[in-house]
């Protein structure tokens, strides 16, 4: 399995596959909430929820040379499918108008250390690891963006990506620093969350280019 041997298996043990489904869950919810936005049906619902949670999980494993997650584990398709239906008999009253950008702000931060385990787990090397943390965490917001119609969220002015990178790389420093892997997912998801969190609040962003 392209190197992978025992040891980077503790790598996304258990604690780590429980942080993946909940990424899932909240990327999942956010593309059920954007099919509530556009009043589609539930097959839509179903779709978008599955798109949105798998997507960016999709291409980190046919990038790394993993077989890819949700055809093996049937958990991530149950996960999407269950967290659509959930948002379809929901009252709409229920969600405020920033509830897809706060699961999606959860999901990227779990999905990015989660992307950069799996990564490192297949002997893929720390700044490449990170960049799948990246990938995995943007890939299925963007793709639901456009399916929704909507701007992509990587052109709105606040910080999304940098807080994806930051959960992402502070996983992988901490990893090789011999940090306990739940401390440093921990650690690193909260740090990814944190920053999105200050940027969907305060506005938060990095200076744009000026010409």
């Amino acid at each position: 399995m392209n190197g992978m041997n025992a040891g980077a298996l503790h790598v996304i043990g258990s604690i780590l596959v429980w942080l993946d489904l909940a990424g899932i869950a909240v990327f999942s919810a956010s593309g059920a909430l954007a099919a509530a936005r556009r009043r589609l049906n539930i097959v839509t619902f179903a779709f978008f929820a599955a798109v949105t949670g798998t997507g960016g999980g999709t291409v980190r494993d046919l990038l790394i040379g993993a077989p890819v997650f949700w055809m093996n584990d049937g958990r991530a398709l149950a996960v999407c499918l269950g967290t659509a239906l959930l948002v379809w008999v929901t009252p709409g009253r229920m969600w405020g108008w920033k509830a897809l950008d706060w699961c999606d702000a959860l999901g990227l931060a779990a999905y990015a250390v989660f992307g950069a385990a799996k990564a490192l787990a297949y002997g893929i090397p720390p700044l490449q690891a990170a960049v799948m943390g990246v990938v995995t965490s943007c890939v299925g917001g963007i793709v639901r963006d456009v399916l929704a119609g909507e701007p992509s969220i990587l052109l709105r002015p606040e910080i999304y990506v940098t807080a994806a990178a930051l959960a992402a790389a502070s996983f992988v420093a901490m990893s090789g620093a011999g940090a306990p892997t739940p401390i440093a997912a921990a650690v690193a998801a909260s740090a990814g969350f944190a920053l999105r969190a200050a940027a969907i609040t305060r506005g938060l962003a990095l200076p744009a280019y000026k010409g």
